[in-house]
């Protein structure tokens, strides 16, 4: 099927605290997981940024196991960033929070040894916004994660994974993930996405819904 857009920002305050306060424990651990396995020799001293951060609740339970690193939270949504300090609490000084939209981030270039990213791409327009802010902000031979859904073959195929994976959770996210599953790209769009941007990161489906982006920058050692 076609892809389908869907608004960029959640920020209606209703969504944004539903989405804060949905039950994400199981692919938020996950991420991290995948993170810390893909790249095992990451410093214990690191400047990181994650770019669409949602509620920034992946770099919060980074933080609580690598002490030394820290983090700029980047999303577009004021409403979602409140709500993941209302459920969280303050951040402390190891983790800022910024209301921005990639690629202008206002962040420093160059300047980041890690850049996360967990379910933006889909959000996006046009996904070199992405790509571009990736290759700006992150330094020479920085390490890139960047996590989304893939775009199922047809709609009744997307219906499926929704009541498959989200059957429990209120009416509001099932429709969100289904509009965010239409929306998403396919592993062979991102590739070319890739490609284009001249990045030479890896594209995994690593579910039946998940993908993964990762590698390193040019530049620097890996």
């Amino acid at each position: 099927m076609r892809r389908v857009l869907e608004p960029e920002l959640m920020e209606d305050e209703a969504q944004a605290v539903a989405y804060a306060q949905a039950d994400f424990d199981a692919p938020n651990a996950a991420f991290v997981e995948a993170l810390l396995a893909r790249f095992p020799r990451l410093p214990n001293a690191l400047r990181g940024v994650d770019l669409g951060c949602g509620p920034a609740d992946i770099p919060r339970r980074l933080l609580s196991r690598m002490p030394g690193w820290r983090f700029d939270a980047v999303d577009g949504s004021a409403a979602m960033l409140a709500a993941g300090t209302q459920k969280h609490g303050a951040p402390d000084d190891r983790l800022r929070l910024h209301v921005a939209r990639v690629p202008s981030t206002g962040l420093p270039a160059a300047s980041y040894g890690l850049i996360l990213s967990n379910s933006l791409l889909h959000h996006l327009p046009d996904a070199q916004a992405l790509w571009s802010a990736v290759a700006q902000l992150g330094a020479p031979g920085a390490a890139v994660l960047i996590g989304d859904l893939f775009r199922p073959e047809t709609l009744e195929m997307a219906q499926a994974t929704v009541d498959r994976w989200s059957s429990g959770e209120p009416e509001v996210l099932r429709i969100d993930f289904f509009n965010s599953l239409c929306a998403a790209f396919t592993p062979d769009e991102v590739r070319a996405q890739l490609h284009a941007a001249g990045l030479p990161l890896t594209v995994e489906v690593v579910s039946d819904r998940h993908l993964l982006v990762f590698g390193h920058l040019p530049g620097g050692a890996s």
